[in-house]
């Protein structure tokens, strides 16, 4: 993490009032949360749109900081307490955050995408650790403020970091990018995640190429080759940096081929490389696009294929992201920490080809934020349920309820339930459920399926 003087602190972010006798005042870290604020650290309030961190300056000073920034728009505290004066906190700490990054000698990865952001940091930072120490984003830091606290709590010895870099809408990526200035990017893929501010797919290409406006001149650009939208928008942007293609299609740089997939996991190649087989620990053949994203970056950096077969070997997954919950005579998919169409029928695929199990239920939740067509998207999941492989579907949710409906429209009504209420759904499940079983769980953040998982763990 950053240990710095504040008076270099003062002059990293261009802010003043710093008392002399405060100068050499050593802060080990930054914290814009009072609750988990360490000693040592320098206090950053963040004003939201329902609270403003500058009224829990006395919490923070009860809790460990040292030191804070402070909003010129407030009157500063009178007490004797380090206070430096910025115009905008949120400015201020991506500004630090830039600063320090310059500072370092390390090697960053930005990803971003439509899905598969968390489990390509996953895979990359897996591969990197055979060989170089390295640190990633810590569960979903990946916005406007989670990006700098990122880049902030890498350590000086960290000689490779992982950078997830989301977004709602345009400009956003942009100003992630310039933070981290990567040495390499990728955009994992392109789906309708955000249409809700984006309003078309076009718009969210060009909000996700963003990326590239930061990517250092000698950096490696990958994305998915596939998507022909995509690649023609990368044409007509004339990227001067390196790039690199990957996906089934032939013309990619990185061809994957899937070779087998079971409960354990999948076992592919990247064909036009010559590689070994590799073996990766997850579910959904989507990962495999993911994991040669992976790969691509990998071999950039110098990872033999041997050192990128052990990454893939001992991969560490971010929790809720198709990890694989072992019950009483059944198991849980809980893929339930973020969803939109693309990732949901991925998910239906994944359970579809799981076939040592007797009995499937997908556990289905509303997909947020996908605008206008939010209702015809839930249908179109309806439509996608193959009643062949699947025995049960629930939903849950006001949105989910139209995926319902739809697949009444060819299956007996007694296959499938609609519930709005979490209690009385897990009690109907529970009724159905049947030993060697598996359940998807997939559905929004919002919609809090976890809560299904633990309570039939329970």
């Amino acid at each position: 993490m950053i240990k710095r003087k504040l008076k270099d602190i003062q002059s990293m972010v261009k802010g003043k009032g710093l008392k002399e006798k405060n100068n050499d005042i050593y802060i080990e870290g930054v914290s814009t949360d009072t609750r988990s604020i360490k000693k040592g650290q320098l206090f950053v309030p963040i004003i939201g749109e329902n609270f403003d961190g500058h009224k829990f300056i006395e919490k923070a000073i009860e809790n460990g900081a040292v030191a804070s920034l402070w909003g010129e728009s407030h009157p500063v505290p009178d007490i004797d307490f380090p206070f430096i004066i910025v115009n905008d906190t949120l400015k201020a700490i991506q500004t630090l955050s830039k600063e320090y990054r310059n500072q370092l000698s390390i090697k960053i990865v930005g990803i971003t995408g439509s899905n598969g952001k968390t489990s390509t940091k996953d895979i990359l930072s897996s591969i990197f650790n055979t060989k170089y120490k390295t640190y990633k984003t810590q569960g979903n830091l990946n916005n406007e403020l989670g990006v700098p606290l990122t880049l902030l709590s890498i350590d000086e010895d960290i000689e490779m970091a992982v950078v997830e870099m989301g977004m709602s809408g345009l400009g956003e990526i942009e100003i992630l990018t310039k933070m981290a200035s990567p040495d390499a990017a990728i955009i994992t893929n392109i789906g309708t995640a955000h249409l809700e501010q984006l309003k078309t797919r076009d718009n969210i290409i060009k909000a996700k190429l963003e990326i590239v406006k930061g990517l250092k001149q000698d950096g490696l650009f990958v994305y998915h080759g596939d998507d022909e939208s995509l690649r023609s928008a990368v044409k007509a942007l004339d990227i001067p940096q390196e790039k690199h293609t990957f996906g089934e299609n032939q013309s990619n740089d990185y061809i994957v081929e899937k070779l087998s997939a079971d409960i354990d996991g999948l076992r592919f190649k990247i064909k036009n490389i010559n590689s070994p087989e590799f073996f990766l620990p997850m579910l959904g053949n989507h990962q495999i696009f993911n994991a040669s994203a992976a790969i691509a970056i990998a071999r950039h950096f110098g990872l033999s294929f041997d050192l990128i077969k052990k990454g893939l070997e001992n991969l560490e997954l971010t929790g809720m992201r198709s990890e694989l919950l072992k019950g009483d005579g059944f198991d849980i998919l809980n893929d339930s920490y973020n969803s939109n169409p693309d990732s949901t029928k991925a998910a239906l695929k994944t359970l579809n080809s799981l076939d040592t199990y007797d009995q499937r239920i997908v556990v289905f939740g509303d997909m947020l934020e996908l605008g206008e067509e939010e209702i015809n998207m839930h249908r179109e999941i309806g439509e996608e349920i193959d009643f062949e492989k699947v025995d049960y579907l629930f939903t849950f949710g006001k949105l989910a309820k139209y995926a319902a409906e739809e697949a009444k429209k060819g299956i007996s009504h007694e296959r499938v339930f609609a519930f709005e209420d979490k209690s009385a759904l897990i009690n109907k499940l529970k009724e159905v459920l049947q030993n060697n079983s598996i359940i998807l769980l997939k559905g929004s953040r919002g919609m809090k399926l976890e809560e299904i998982s633990k309570n039939l763990l329970s």
